[in-house]
């Protein structure tokens, strides 16, 4: 129980125990102008407490609705976060790592949404990380999928940067929901045959066009063998793409995967190129993780399945999506925007449902 009448208390280490907690309780703090404290932050890792991605994220937001953050340091378990007005301008974020530009996004835009003017967030790190999206998929499938809420933005890629030297730089332009309107609910329901399937390998730096030929022909042999010849009659587009030196930092390489259904959904996965792992491994692995998304079945893939979790919350409406078996990070974020909202969620036969609040931005 909160010792403070107004605030809400969280177990970081519940469930997920780790960022995704942190990112879906201080986005609808901020939102919702609830108080909390989280405790046990990533307890159970190797390495507890924040990191500096972490603590990037908390004070990106901080920024943007004028609050205050106790305990935002390197290593802290606890923090408190007394949210403000959520507040229209520039704001920028820096971990001074390759900490992920995709998961200050996470925290972030959804704040942004409910600003009382333009938001632009001027976000550092790395473009392309292990253990999150690349900023190809917040492009091609998260921005996307917004939009299907009613929520706008635009991503601008200046700068590409890769583990362990960081430097990417991302601008994206927020344009917040009009005063007195909420989000769209959504029905997704039935997904649709696939209808094209598509990608790119690419490289950065001193490393050879080599690398990236060979990811996108392991991709292209994987997706076909694994879809048991239903891209046969379908177009399975995987190029390869050498980053021009004043796009990208330092050396990098990876594959990024997107396929497209009949309904217009997009699904995507990826992977990131290491010294110690071969190049078609890479590839073999997210083509096979595609294939696995599309197989599936669902309207979205396990990727976007948590980060429609809020964006169901605050729609004005019935939203049900077909979304196949829950992941962990998705059960994280249920259960603290169900602790966090009136808001309740139902799984049936692989769909996921909830009567939004249909929350609006204050005046």
């Amino acid at each position: 129980m909160a010792d403070h009448p107004d605030r809400v208390d969280i177990d970081g280490g519940v469930l997920e125990g780790g960022g995704q907690i942190l990112r879906i309780s201080v986005s609808l703090s901020a939102i919702k102008g609830i108080p909390i404290r989280v405790f046990n932050i990533r307890a159970g890792r190797s390495t507890p407490g924040l990191r500096p991605q972490h603590i990037a994220g908390l004070q990106l937001v901080r920024d943007i609705c004028g609050g205050t953050l106790i305990g935002g340091e390197i290593g802290s378990t606890e923090i408190t976060f007394n949210p403000g007005k959520i507040q229209g301008g520039h704001y920028k974020a820096d971990p001074k790592t390759a900490g992920s530009i995709a998961l200050l996004m996470q925290v972030a835009v959804p704040v942004a949404l409910y600003a009382n003017g333009p938001v632009t967030l001027n976000l550092r790190g790395a473009t392309n990380a292990d253990l999150a999206p690349p900023i190809d998929y917040m492009q091609m499938v998260f921005q996307p999928l917004l939009a299907r809420f009613g929520g706008k933005i635009d991503i601008n890629v200046k700068m590409r940067g890769y583990f362990p030297r960081g430097g990417g730089e991302v601008t994206v332009q927020v344009n917040p929901m009009a005063p007195g309107a909420a989000l769209k609910p959504v029905q997704m329901l039935t997904r649709g045959p696939i209808t094209r399937v598509w990608g790119a390998a690419y490289v950065a730096g001193t490393l050879p066009i080599k690398i990236a030929q060979v990811m996108a022909g392991r991709a292209r042999e994987v997706i076909h063998r694994k879809l048991h010849g239903a891209c046969t009659s379908i177009p399975v587009d995987v190029t390869t793409l050498k980053e021009p030196p004043n796009k990208a930092v330092a050396n990098g390489s990876g594959i990024n995967l997107f396929g497209e259904t009949g309904e217009g959904y997009l699904l995507g996965t990826s992977g990131i190129g290491s010294p110690k792992v071969q190049p078609e491994v890479v590839a073999g692995k997210a083509a096979e993780d595609l294939a696995h998304q599309l197989d599936g079945g669902a309207c979205v893939d396990m990727h976007a399945q948590d980060q429609i979790i809020l964006l169901m919350a605050l729609a004005s409406g019935f939203s049900k999506v077909l979304c196949g078996e829950l992941t962990l990070h998705t059960k994280t974020a249920v259960y603290v925007t169900e602790l966090l909202t009136k808001v309740k969620f139902k799984e049936n036969d692989g769909h996921l449902e909830c009567e939004g609040m249909g929350h609006t931005p204050t005046p």
